[in-house]
């Protein structure tokens, strides 16, 4: 049996725990890893909360995005083989000890690159890479992050400012060091929000990436006339009625093997933040679920690089 973190029934926190689960074996497509280590996200707490659907069968567990070594190969699979070291989507089930990849949305990790960082491309740095290269702004123009300071906002941030692009971002007061240090403009989030972006982009905003939501979404939505380029990520409801539109996926493994080779350059630093055990998934989870996290939080598993 294998030790996996996941929920029982759809809810809060109360709904979670430890589950002991037999080696799966992967289906075609699949690819059967040993977990080193498993990017955490909002969505992870919003799947177990019932938001995104109630169609999974229970218990389930948790994790979108893992690396580890591969075990064995489902059928249909090209390119990996066992003892490839390796980070991919999953279709849930990245917090545990061995878990099932989606062989098309995996790629091989670069010797150079650690578990921790390869965890968080396949959702976190691909999200962020789909909605810079969606918004295709050209080079001089500016860049609104709302939430900049989170995960995929800090991926954003850096996509965008290689891509040319001046970036003002979103985030609380504490993280002003923390933004500047992406290249990105602070300006704080509340009350008078517009207004100091409007103060720091005199030129006007060319486009808003989205990863808040609700009212913070709606307190920005006039600093922008042209509603094409407003893209959210976690709120479709909200970016709709403002006349935005909400991101179209379009990852492939390709992607990924380019995000990793990124990281690998020194060109785009992941900034894993928060690191626990898998022994202590739900602490990870819960800073994740309170909104306040920097960067990304991951869990690790087994043995660990020096």
């Amino acid at each position: 049996m294998v030790k996996a973190f996941g929920f029982t029934d759809y809810g809060g926190p109360e709904t979670q725990e430890f589950l002991d689960r037999p080696p799966q074996d992967p289906g075609p497509g699949r690819l059967a890893i040993a977990v080193r280590a498993a990017g955490v996200n909002p969505a992870d707490w919003k799947i177990r909360q019932g938001y995104l659907g109630r169609e999974q069968q229970l218990p389930a567990v948790l994790g979108l995005e893992a690396s580890g070594v591969v075990l064995r190969v489902g059928p249909e699979v090209t390119g990996f083989a066992p003892g490839d070291e390796v980070f991919g989507s999953t279709d849930g089930g990245g917090f545990a000890e061995q878990a099932l990849l989606r062989a098309e949305l995996s790629a091989i990790k670069p010797g150079a690159v650690g578990f921790d960082q390869a965890a968080t491309l396949p959702v976190s740095a691909a999200t962020a890479d789909d909605a810079v290269r969606g918004l295709g702004l050209g080079v001089g123009r500016t860049l609104l992050i709302l939430g900049v300071s989170g995960g995929v906002g800090t991926i954003a941030a850096q996509l965008a400012r290689a891509r040319g692009l001046v970036v003002i971002g979103t985030a609380g007061d504490a993280n002003r060091a923390y933004v500047e240090s992406l290249g990105a403009v602070h300006v704080r989030y509340g009350e008078g929000v517009a207004e100091r972006i409007a103060a720091a982009a005199p030129d006007g905003v060319d486009g808003v990436l989205d990863l808040v939501g609700g009212d913070a979404l709606r307190a920005v939505a006039g600093v922008i006339t042209d509603r094409t380029v407003l893209v959210s990520t976690v709120d479709p409801v909200t970016v709709a009625e403002l006349g935005g539109s909400f991101l179209t996926r379009s990852t492939t493994s390709g992607t990924l093997a380019a995000l990793a080779a990124m990281v690998d350059s020194g060109e785009l630093d992941p900034h894993v933040t928060h690191r626990f055990p898998l022994t202590a998934a739900a602490e990870a989870l819960a800073l994740v679920e309170s909104g306040h996290a920097r960067g990304k939080v991951i869990i690790e598993a087994g043995e660990q690089k020096p």
